[in-house]
């Protein structure tokens, strides 16, 4: 088991154990390399407030790789340093700094929120941290701000939702209003929709949003009601997504006016929505149903270790360590040789729970997007919606 370094602000409970295989030829692993000091890990994560259970599961998920390697990537021992974030972008670039400076993180993990995460991103491209992003999605990251060092084992805002613009469109829904949260993640998933959704002939009727993070609707419910259009089309996540969800069935909207969404809208908050969540069609790169090997596995070994039934954002964090350990697997745990290990992990084709996972040119995942439907408690693959879909990285100077 490796040591723990342990900085947030309040205590977290943490799991592990799971497997997974890369198809990444292992190097010799030096002796010496192998007795130097652990590759020390900063996870900055949102452990409190609106994000906590997301941070949690993508920790639980990443420490869980890591131990089914008995403690070790490529070789060489791992510590963590921990760093609540808060969900605040004014405190991300005081945070990352700490990590970076005062702890001296050889690599970092994080995070949720996509304003705290481009702060996080321009300190990794100022002191050259390597950083892997286990969930948030903004497009700047692996586009305008992308660099050698930066990755992503999650997804693009653009990507899990362009896909579904053709869905409605081919489903015969023509006009569509949209409801958010006023900030990056939000404008960025909804823009992507509305992009792919009038190409193919449809019509955004509204934008609505309410700021970041506001949990009240009713006046977007009801303007909603007054509206009438064909769908609804919706990114929230965590507490907000619980929240949107119940207003919405309980103000009877879904009778008339079926509700789309980002697949975070349904994914690790169907327990608390109940009954309110079903028959909601969303689109993501996983589905709690996949029947392929590695998902089975990954399930069963995340659910005897934490109790808990694994959901997209453990699969980010699982993925994340196998991310870097196919990395440290290429220099032999010596993560010194930079230029060889961001090669390998550029090459990395990760045989993931949520199905094949490759990388683009600016680090981007490759990867499956799902159409689900929320049936018995869980979001149930339809269909792919969209295969192999590839950020097109829009200002990214290194592709």
């Amino acid at each position: 088991m490796s040591s723990r370094l342990i900085v947030s602000r309040r205590t977290l409970l943490t799991g592990a154990a799971g497997a997974a295989t890369l198809a990444v030829a292992p190097a010799l692993r030096s002796p010496a390399i192998a007795q130097n000091a652990p590759l020390k890990v900063g996870l900055m994560l949102p452990y409190t407030g609106t994000y906590a259970k997301l941070g949690k599961f993508i920790d639980d998920g990443f420490r869980l790789y890591v131990e089914q390697k008995g403690g070790k990537l490529g070789g060489r021992e791992i510590a963590f340093v921990q760093v609540d974030d808060e969900s605040k972008p004014e405190a991300a670039t005081d945070n990352m700094n700490r990590l970076v400076g005062r702890e001296k993180a050889d690599v970092v993990i994080g995070t949720v929120h996509s304003g705290v995460a481009m702060a996080m991103v321009k300190v990794a491209r100022d002191t050259k941290t390597l950083m892997i992003i286990p969930n948030a999605g903004a497009n700047d990251a692996t586009g305008p701000a992308c660099a050698p060092n930066i990755f992503r084992s999650s997804f693009s805002n653009w990507q899990t939702t362009f896909p579904m613009g053709k869905v409605l469109a081919d489903a015969g829904i023509k006009n569509v209003a949209t409801i958010t949260w006023r900030y990056t993640a939000g404008a960025e998933m909804i823009d992507a929709f509305a992009e792919n959704f009038t190409k193919h002939g449809g019509k955004i009727a509204e934008k609505m949003t309410v700021p970041f993070p506001e949990v009240e609707f009713q006046a977007l419910l009801t303007r909603v009601a007054t509206l009438k259009p064909d769908a609804v089309f919706s990114f929230f996540a965590g507490g907000g997504a619980v929240k949107f969800v119940k207003d919405y069935a309980a103000a009877g909207l879904g009778k008339t006016i079926p509700l789309y969404g980002a697949g975070f809208l349904t994914d690790g908050t169907l327990p608390a929505q109940g009954d309110a969540a079903n028959g909601i069609r969303t689109t993501l790169h996983y589905a709690d149903n996949l029947d392929i090997p590695a998902n089975i596995a990954f399930l069963k070994a995340f659910k005897d270790k934490t109790g808990n039934v694994g959901d997209i954002y453990a699969v980010q964090g699982y993925d994340a360590a196998a991310l870097l350990d196919a990395g440290m697997t290429a220099v032999g745990g010596d993560d010194k040789q930079r230029d060889k290990m961001i090669a390998a992990m550029g090459a990395a084709k990760i045989d993931s729970p949520r199905g094949p996972l490759s990388f683009n040119k600016a680090h981007n995942p490759i990867q499956n997007i799902y159409l689900r439907e929320v049936r018995n408690g869980r979001n149930e693959m339809i269909s792919i919606a969209q295969k192999d879909v590839d950020d097109p990285a829009r200002g990214c100077k290194l592709t």
